[in-house]
């Protein structure tokens, strides 16, 4: 029993990474493979399924063979992914259309159609915020691409359709876990299933949505050829898995209420942990969006390219994020007067699609550091106001400590910042990608080798670098993130006049 082996893996915007762990939650081998973003045409995103599935079945096999271990050992697999991109496929599971990438716009337009027909009543039964995801887009497809669309028997969700494809599903089988349903406004998230109504209003077959199931439903076991090809056994189980924000959040320990998370990658997501469904439809800003723990709640809000204006930056100077923090943290807090704007994509939430990114106050005396400083602070700010609204909403009292993940975790001066202008200490997290070792436990879990509930698993440990927040200098930044907000909102105004 003590020779078993888990496979949990994460399909990512920049790629897919999984590992192999043993029943304790070890991590064994690693691997890595990047993604390959397409871009057909203006404002179009999109992503090849089946070079998803063949990064799964890559992955896979090499973190087999880093292992050093009998592939007949791993006894199961947990996939999780991103989250508010959608695919379409037929009849035997083969994939109709690639897979609408969440930073794909070009259903925009429908979004705004949702908007103006359904209202609030949507949000309130789904959880979610008007934005380009899943329900638009499949708007897109039946309006823009009717061919295409004629031949969908289900919309899925990439991990869906990776497990899928390994365990030779059809369309019948196509599934999709609760974790993704607040990315749909046509769900109803407290009775777990779609919105008949909603669906009829908008033209939409109900029999092209998958079944609903939980993360840690078996839903199937791997053929006898994709397993040779990942170099493991043909009954191998295949669980439902999760979104990857549901996934970094379970495996960063976000189990108790007062906790929050910062998932530090290329979008900047802040998310709580909550008993309460509040969907917010006053600010327009919260997704609630359900945990893998089932009764539980992790309202969230995000930017979308967060952390990819830390990279554009890091470009268009020719210097490295780590030189670049070093200069950020000689520059002043409050930049000196810098404001960036980061909605380089639009503004998801509240959304705003005409939404761009800026730099304000900017003189003869402003340096690089100063700049960099002001996009760290922006994310931070952001996450101010999302803080804001969720106490206001009623879905956190307080805010007790907040976990980080991602790669710009690993930056203190980001990390600090973040403590600083929120209020309360940051816990990078000793796994700084904590998705795939999350799905790994999952799936031991969920195959018996554990007599411990979820939340005793995934329970909070303090493992990790802490910086506590300094409260001096929370209060100098609550007139800095005064000044951002009244910047932002003038700026986004006058973008429109």
């Amino acid at each position: 029993m003590d020779n078993v082996l888990f496979a949990g893996i994460d399909i990512g915007t920049q790629g897919t990474k999984g590992v192999l762990t043993d029943r304790m939650g070890n991590t064994v081998s690693e691997a890595f493979v990047p993604s390959v973003l397409e871009h057909p045409e203006t404002n179009a995103v999109t992503e090849n399924p089946e070079h998803i599935v063949d990064s799964v079945i890559s992955v896979i096999r090499k973190t087999v063979e880093k292992s050093g271990r009998d592939g007949k050992e791993v006894r199961a697999v947990c996939i999780d992914g991103q989250m508010a991109g959608i695919l379409g496929v037929d009849e035997d599971f083969r994939a109709v259309t690639p897979l609408d990438s969440w930073l794909d716009n070009r259903c925009a337009k429908y979004t705004e159609l949702l908007r103006q027909k359904a209202g609030n009543s949507c949000l309130l039964q789904s959880g979610g915020q008007f934005m380009n995801a899943h329900a638009p887009k499949i708007l897109w497809w039946k309006h823009e691409r009717p061919d295409a669309y004629a031949k969908i028997k289900k919309f899925i969700m990439p991990n869906a359709y990776a497990a899928g494809c390994l365990c030779g599903l059809k369309a019948e089988d196509a599934f999709m876990d609760y974790t993704f349903l607040h990315f749909n406004l046509f769900s109803d998230n407290l009775k777990k299933g779609f919105c008949a109504s909603m669906l009829k209003d908008f033209g939409v077959e109900p029999e092209k949505m998958p079944k609903i199931v939980s993360p840690q439903t078996v839903v199937g076991t791997v053929t006898a050829e994709f397993a040779a090809e990942c170099g493991i056994s043909p009954d191998v189980k295949v669980l439902a898995g999760c979104g990857d924000t549901a996934a970094s959040a379970l495996g960063s320990g976000i189990v108790d209420t007062g906790i929050a998370q910062d998932v530090a990658g290329t979008a900047s997501v802040f998310a709580c942990c909550t008993d309460r469904f509040i969907p917010d439809v006053t600010d327009s800003t919260l997704l609630y969006s359900r945990s893998v723990i089932d009764g539980q709640f992790l309202p969230l809000s995000y930017i979308t390219g967060g952390g990819l204006t830390l990279i554009w930056f890091s470009k268009l100077c020719g210097k490295e994020l780590n030189e670049l923090d070093l200069l950020a943290e000689r520059a002043p807090a409050g930049s000196g007067g810098v404001t960036f704007i980061p909605h380089f994509s639009g503004r998801t939430f509240p959304f705003d699609i005409s939404a761009s990114g800026a730099f304000m106050g900017l003189n003869t005396e402003t340096s690089a550091g100063d700049m960099f400083r002001a996009i760290l602070e922006a994310i931070a700010f952001e996450y101010r106001g999302f803080l804001d609204i969720m106490v206001k909403n009623g879905c956190l009292d307080g805010l007790k400590l907040i976990r980080g993940v991602g790669g710009g975790a690993k930056s203190r001066i980001f990390s600090r910042i973040k403590a600083d202008v929120l209020g309360a200490d940051y816990l990078a997290c000793e796994h700084i990608c904590s998705a795939p070792e999350a799905m790994a436990k999952l799936a031991a879990l969920s195959c018996g080798y554990t007599d411990l509930t979820v939340k005793e698993v995934f329970g909070s440990s303090d493992a990790g670098r802490r910086l506590p927040f300094d409260e001096s200098r929370h209060k100098a930044y609550t007139a800095a993130f005064d000044l951002y907000m009244s910047r932002l909102y003038g700026y986004l105004k006058s973008e429109k006049i």
